[in-house]
């Protein structure tokens, strides 16, 4: 989905009450549309959760995103850098 669009519907779930996080290929765009919560992600584009056949670092870009969420001092709108553990395994391309 576009990064655009999705900072967009993000915006809209968070003014119905419902929380959002995210995750972002391109700061530019989403410092320009401003979501509510979102992390920012090295990767390729079309992969936001990084490469395929990678479940323990596209856990690991989950569960990041999750604590975003979890974090109750933090207030809108919120932009982390995602910091990858050096022990998720596989290598990040991002071309």
């Amino acid at each position: 989905m576009c990064n655009q669009t999705v900072g967009l519907v993000a915006a809209e779930l968070e003014r119905q009450r419902i929380s959002t996080v995210a995750i972002q290929l391109l700061r530019e765009v989403a410092e320009h549309v401003r979501p509510p919560r979102a992390l920012f992600v090295p990767f390729r584009h079309g992969y936001p959760l990084d490469v395929p056949g990678n479940p323990k670092r596209q856990h690991t870009v989950l569960e990041a995103a999750l604590r975003i969420l979890e974090d109750s001092n933090l207030r809108p709108p919120v932009f982390v850098e995602f910091q990858p553990e050096p022990d998720t395994g596989g290598p990040t391309k991002t071309e």
